[in-house]
């Protein structure tokens, strides 16, 4: 279903390495997701603590699932740091989908900072029963009955 790119984790964390300074603007490194097959489709689960809401934004295009999200940074206006280790700003992941999904039926919801993508699997690409047909003719069994008199 999904293709994984080591590159794209690896390139977000040496930006974050080589840009990343005490108490500077921070952009988030990662998403961590889990991903699942249950029946006939596919749960992606994905971690996204303290983004605003509104900012969470899944779409599609062209067998590509992209998920968006922005968490807020806070006001620096007399703040004294002792630890800022938060991410703040644009979460973005990026997904590609294989050929036997419903990708006009993926739905998500955002709940207590876990985004939930449901991925549904497109109807040609569900297991399904074949019948088998046997080669042989048919038997017939005639039975009678005998009247006791």
């Amino acid at each position: 279903m999904l293709r994984f790119d080591p590159f794209t984790e690896l390139d977000a964390l040496t930006r974050g390495l080589l840009t990343n300074q005490t108490g500077s603007n921070r952009s988030p490194r990662f998403m961590p997701m889990d991903l699942c097959k249950v029946d006939d489709h596919y749960l992606l689960t994905a971690d996204l603590p303290g983004v605003d809401p509104g900012s969470v934004d899944v779409s599609v295009d062209n067998g590509t699932l992209t998920i968006s999200a922005h968490r807020t940074a806070r006001s620096d206006d007399g703040v004294q740091w002792l630890a800022n280790e938060r991410f703040f700003g644009t979460y973005r992941r990026q997904l590609s989908l294989g050929e036997g999904i419903d990708a006009s039926k993926i739905s998500a919801t955002y709940e207590n900072g876990v985004l939930s993508v449901t991925i549904p699997m497109a109807e040609r690409a569900k297991p399904r029963k074949i019948d088998v047909a046997h080669g042989g003719g048919q038997k017939s069994i005639e039975t009678t009955t005998v009247e006791a008199g």
